[in-house]
């Protein structure tokens, strides 16, 4: 992956990403967190949970560190955040699966 690409990605995914690590981990350990998102063949924790741990470890690593594996996730990220937000429900979106789902990514809509 070019610099280019690096720094236009870091760009976004700082954009998207509207929330600290430590809200972050405390959105993770709650119930409404745990509940939402796609679950992997074997049930148990869903894809959307385990990103936000893995954008915890990206938001606590420096820029210079972060790994080939890190650079694809931030992508993902980007694109999930892109996608899912087409997707707003009308309506209050306070309490919403919708809104926690995004949260599980790194993105609170009530922040924008």
């Amino acid at each position: 992956m070019a610099t280019d690409d690096h720094q236009e990605i870091w760009d976004e995914f700082r954009s998207l990403v509207n929330m600290t690590p430590s809200e972050l981990e405390k959105w993770l350990d709650s119930e409404e967190s745990k509940e939402v998102g796609q679950k992997g063949e074997s049930g148990g924790e869903s894809v959307g949970h385990k990103s936000g741990h893995a954008i915890v470890e990206i938001k606590h690593t420096k820029k210079a560190d972060l790994t080939d594996d890190q650079w694809a996730h931030m992508q993902k990220v980007i694109g999930y955040i892109k996608r899912h937000s087409k997707q707003k429900p009308k309506g209050d979106i306070k309490d919403t699966n919708w809104r926690y789902s995004l949260m599980n990514w790194g993105h609170d809509p009530l922040k924008d």
